[in-house]
Formats: C-alpha cells, sequence, structure tokens
C-alpha cells in the first residue's frame, strides 16, 4: 500500500472522516446526556447521532486495519497504539453497555427530559474514551 503514490494517503483520509463521524456524533450525543442543549429531546438525537456514529465507525475500523498492516510489527509495540487500543475498545464496551442498560428505558426519561445517572457516567466515560482515542491516533507518528 506504500508503494502506491494515493492508495496510502486515501485509506488515511478515509479513516480520519471515519473516525470524525464517529466522534462527531458521538461527542453530539454525550453532550446532551451531560446537559447541553436540553431543549433537544434525547431519543431524537439519537435517531440521528448513532447511526451516523456506525456508519463512522464502519470507515475508520476497515481504514485503521489497513494502516495498521502497513507496519504492524512497529505499530503494534508503540504505545500511543496500545494507548488508542484501549481507549477505542473502551468506548466500544462503554456503548455496549450503554445500549444493555440505560438506552433500553430511553423513551421512558428521554420524554420527561431527565436523564439518569447512569447515563450521564456513560456519557463521560464515552467522551474520554473517544478524546483519548483521537489523541493515542495523532500521537502514533511522534512516539
Amino acid at each position: 500500500m506504500r508503494e502506491s503514490m494515493w492508495l496510502y494517503p486515501t485509506v488515511e483520509i478515509l479513516h480520519i472522516f471515519g473516525f470524525i463521524l464517529l466522534v462527531g456524533s458521538i461527542a453530539n450525543f454525550d453532550l446532551r446526556l451531560l446537559g447541553l442543549h436540553r431543549f433537544v429531546p434525547v431519543p431524537a438525537l439519537a435517531r440521528h447521532a448513532v447511526p451516523l456514529a456506525m456508519i463512522g465507525f464502519c470507515i475508520a475500523a476497515p481504514a485503521g486495519f489497513l494502516l495498521f498492516a502497513t507496519e504492524a510489527t512497529s505499530i503494534a509495540m508503540n504505545p500511543a497504539f496500545q494507548f488508542k487500543l484501549f481507549c477505542v475498545a473502551l468506548g466500544l464496551a462503554n456503548a455496549i453497555l450503554f445500549h444493555l442498560g440505560p438506552w433500553r428505558t430511553m423513551a421512558v426519561w428521554g420524554a420527561v427530559n431527565y436523564v439518569p445517572p447512569v447515563a450521564r457516567l456513560g456519557a463521560a466515560t464515552s467522551l474520554l474514551a473517544w478524546t483519548g482515542a483521537v489523541i493515542g491516533g495523532r500521537l502514533i507518528a511522534y512516539l
């Protein structure tokens, strides 16, 4: 992939675009759960933000794998990459737990404009995890 003048940069752009879509959508949803823009109904925002985040992940993950595959041995030992993978795993685990827990009753608490503490905790964890993944990703080239 490195031999091609355009393939590696194209895959890198796809990876960045996917992460922007993922993190931007999730951050918007998480910030709402944490109290920003209380006038926006949580269920309505979720109907838009979550599918966009999933699309973003479906673009970022395979592109990231291709980027990793070009230099797997050296990248796997990079502490920034290891941190990024930890943060992505934390973000995914948090999303699964959120969908198994607060998500199931969101129609109830979303209708009365109340966000339970467990949902706020999940939102804060999500923001930290995905921000960490972005920071780790940027630091790969420097460590």
